[in-house]
């Protein structure tokens, strides 16, 4: 098995072979429903606002289409998670262009006004910095659509006990009391949901190139 570190690329080879069409709209809402959030988070934390980090994501989806068609899929020559961060980057070049404020290049940003209030306060980030930003945001992404994918699979019940006790930090004995039934039962959902989870990552792992 592969550790976190291998999980690079979050795509099948299919999927990208079958959004070359345009007009196949279910692979498309696949592609984005996978990847929205990930574009969205690191317009975000790459210091936009939520209306510019919007426009990344749209602007970047729009990008891939019109690539698409004649793009080829070559691991060699580097992975396609490198290729959609370039393609994100550039998207998010623009949207501080637009600002008029400075010119965001590969290392730095290098102020074109003279007025320093109209000056972030903190420096873009580099591209390094935006690469391990893109890594964490990625390593989340692959949690949140392996947990969804989970969460399809089981009953309601069942992961709102796993929600309510992991992710909303509530005490097991707490959880027990809101849904009648013993702490023995609650550990049981939260190791279900958990080794389901798991097992989704793990099968992503190996169907995603």
């Amino acid at each position: 098995m592969s550790s976190p570190k291998d999980w690079t690329i979050l795509t099948r080879a299919t999927l990208l072979a079958r959004i070359k069409n345009i007009d196949d709209h279910k692979s498309w809402n696949k592609f984005y429903d996978t990847y929205w959030r990930l574009i969205y988070s690191v317009a975000l934390k790459r210091g936009l606002k939520e209306a510019e980090a919007q426009d990344v994501l749209q602007e970047t989806m729009l990008s891939v289409a019109k690539q698409m068609p004649g793009f080829k899929y070559d691991p060699e020559l580097g992975s396609f998670k490198s290729w959609l961060l370039k393609t994100a980057r550039w998207r998010i070049m623009d949207q501080f262009r637009k600002r008029q404020r400075y010119v965001v290049d590969d290392e730095a940003a290098t102020p074109i006004t003279e007025n320093a209030d109209a000056i972030p306060t903190t420096a873009p980030h580099t591209v390094s910095e935006l690469e391990q930003i893109w890594d964490d945001e990625w390593q989340k992404n692959l949690l949140a659509v392996a947990s969804e994918k989970a969460r399809r699979r089981l009953s309601p019940k069942q992961y709102q006990i796993f929600d309510l006790q992991v992710n909303k930090g509530w005490e097991p004995e707490k959880v027990a009391a809101f849904f009648s039934i013993t702490v023995d039962q609650v550990y049981l959902a939260k190791h279900r949901v958990t080794e389901a989870i798991k097992k989704e990552i793990e099968r992503l792992q190996h169907e995603l190139i």
